[in-house]
């Protein structure tokens, strides 16, 4: 079962839908009962999966002043668990149903400086921070990290918009990003908020440990969709109950289990608050742990994951990975 929040849901229709990349369409709303959209937030929205009605979270890039236009970017990856080609198939006059926007990742204005630090399609969250920093003319730099330059979304509107506050790391051009530089290069008192893969967002977080900073100045959202392996196919059994499933590599363990008929807690569906966790009885393979929720002496342990992003690999190549639960 979700944790419940008071979230109010509304009608949006498509007023475009438009190529950034060869991956990742900008999509734009018009809002029934439009709010002012705070920097960092996002939207949730109901979408339908292989026939059934599912919910996906989308950062907002950027909305009209009154909130009645917003618009989002939704990357078309590997590890795409549905959404993404439901959104980049929607087309112009369709409506579809939408939360009000939702700030979980809020910018707190007042920091002596900033470092926005965006992996990939993580832009879609730090986009809005960095032209909020610039209206108040704080001190702020953007690191931007991509594989190539044709990946990087709104990377022109960043250059006219920040000039050399934008630090671009584009790795086939052999500026790959060195994080313990970045995090070395950042003052006791800076603000770093990141959105990004999980590679990136952990190597900052031991960094930022390794190097003493405070703890409160680090914030970051992320996505659940990436991790240190290739999703692949595992087997989770609850023993207490006699469930068993396969979960695909399309599809969480949540989702499998769910769709199997076991009764889950969980609320925010990216690693990120913890609720889903189930505690591991036995295990066949390794867990790819995909959360932010535990720390890094946690992620050594194989005694418990947060089933609603983390999966299980084998061990050995074309071997088999089978994990058994007991659900929280």
């Amino acid at each position: 079962m979700a944790a419940t929040h008071a979230v109010v849901w509304q009608t949006a229709a498509v007023v475009a839908n438009e190529p950034l990349t060869p991956t990742i369409r900008r999509i734009v709303l018009t809002m029934s009962q439009p709010l002012k959209v705070a920097a960092g937030a996002h939207l949730d929205v109901r979408v339908r999966i292989a026939g059934e009605l599912d919910r996906r979270s989308y950062s907002i890039v950027d909305a009209s002043d009154d909130g009645e236009t917003v618009a989002v970017s939704v990357l078309h990856s590997v590890a795409t668990r549905g959404g993404a080609p439901a959104m980049h198939a929607l087309a112009v006059g369709d409506e579809i149903e939408v939360t009000q926007p939702i700030v979980d990742f809020p910018l707190r204005i007042g920091a002596p400086s900033y470092v926005l630090l965006a992996g990939g399609i993580g832009i879609t969250a730090i986009l809005g921070m960095a032209r909020r920093l610039r209206s108040v003319a704080a001190d702020y730099r953007v690191v931007y990290v991509g594989r190539s330059r044709s990946e990087l979304a709104y990377l022109k509107e960043l250059v006219a918009e920040h000039g050399d506050r934008l630090e671009l790391h584009i790795g086939d051009e052999g500026s790959s990003l060195s994080v313990p530089e970045l995090v070395g290069s950042v003052g006791a008192k800076t603000e770093l908020y990141m959105c990004g893969p999980i590679r990136l967002m952990d190597a900052v977080r031991r960094s930022w440990g390794d190097q003493g900073l405070s703890a409160p100045n680090l914030r970051f959202e992320t996505f659940g969709n990436s991790g240190w392996h290739e999703a692949q196919e595992f087997t989770v059994r609850i023993p207490a109950t006699g469930l068993e499933t396969v979960v695909k590599p399309g599809e969480t363990m949540l989702e499998a289990l769910e769709a199997a008929g076991a009764d889950m807690m969980y609320d925010c569906k990216k690693g990120e608050c913890g609720l889903c966790e189930v505690r591991v009885r036995s295990l066949e393979g390794s867990i790819d742990h995909r959360d932010v929720f535990y720390s890094e002496r946690q992620k050594d342990a194989t005694s418990k994951m947060c089933c609603c992003v983390s999966r299980v690999v084998p061990t050995q190549a074309g071997g088999s990975a089978l994990v058994e639960i007991e659900a929280s």
